[in-house]
């Protein structure tokens, strides 16, 4: 897919200001952007849901403005939140789309979906029942139904918990190796970093940068080694200067360099009492 030149506005806010973007086949594109920054609505310009105020888009070797319904055959989008019915059974929501798409043997594509998304055992289940990460995986099979060659991911993993996310990183990562064209958007640098291919960053509705992770990061400075000097501690100081006045020079420098020193025992008869504690005792003491 590719554009050139998109805007769009509404009212007074501009939201694109003439993007610019080539997404080729088979790869996972990432769009990054912060909230606001036009990400959904790119998509929904690429997806013929939303028309450009100027520039032009192909999709599938389709024009979005000239061929909508020729585009429309060649997607699939899944948006920020899952569209199941979760009244439904997961195998019944799955159905219901197959039979929508005119598709012959719905029960037999459901029950292959299901299995390709890990969802078998759960298929009989209502959708309301099912866990976070299980609708959004829910949401993608359904999506897929009629094997789509290019597919669009808005924001799938927002709200979701962290191994609800790490399901859906395994589906995307799942449908590239099966040769899909994936136009993912994502407000989470890891994210990315994890999934792309390569990756545009959005910025007030013009995409700033683009290119691999690995030509992105080129874009900084190499990083450098700094070494901070560790000052000593009171504690170090009071080590130091008590060791010193037990048992002389070389007591302090233990003390001092972290190592444990024992005062000298004196000459003569042992007075009575306790032991002359150790050097990580006579820490505790203090």
């Amino acid at each position: 897919m590719s554009a050139t030149g998109l805007t769009k506005s509404f009212g007074e806010l501009e939201v694109l200001r003439g993007v610019d973007l080539v997404v080729q086949p088979g790869s996972v594109f990432a769009l990054l952007g912060s909230n606001g920054a036009g990400k959904t609505t790119l998509v929904k310009i690429l997806a013929t849901l939303l028309r450009a105020d100027s520039g032009t888009a192909a999709v599938n070797g389709h024009d979005v403005t000239t061929a909508p319904h020729r585009v429309r055959e060649a997607i699939s989008l899944t948006g920020q939140f899952a569209a199941v019915d979760e009244v439904l059974t997961g195998r019944e929501n799955l159905m219901l789309v197959a039979r929508l798409r005119h598709l012959p043997h719905p029960a037999a594509i459901a029950d292959e979906m299901l299995a390709g998304f890990s969802l078998t055992e759960a298929g009989n289940r209502r959708a309301g029942s099912y866990s976070g990460g299980m609708r959004r995986r829910l949401d993608i099979a359904m999506s897929l139904i009629g094997n789509p060659p290019i597919i669009f991911l808005d924001e799938p993993t927002t709200g979701l918990d962290p191994q609800a996310r790490v399901d859906v990183w395994q589906t995307v990562r799942g449908l590239a190796d099966s040769g899909a064209t994936v136009l993912l958007t994502t407000q989470y640098l890891d994210e990315a970093e994890q999934l792309a291919d390569r990756i545009a960053i959005l910025h007030r509705g013009t995409i700033v940068q683009h290119g691999t992770l690995a030509e992105l990061k080129a874009l900084l400075p190499p990083a450098k080694v700094e070494y901070v000097e560790k000052q000593p501690s009171l504690e170090d100081v009071f080590l130091a200067l008590v060791g010193e006045q037990a048992g002389g020079g070389s007591a302090a420098a233990g003390s001092a360099s972290g190592g444990s020193a024992t005062a000298a025992p004196p000459t003569g008869p042992a007075a009575p009492g306790p032991a002359t504690p150790s050097g990580a005792e006579r820490k505790d003491e203090s």
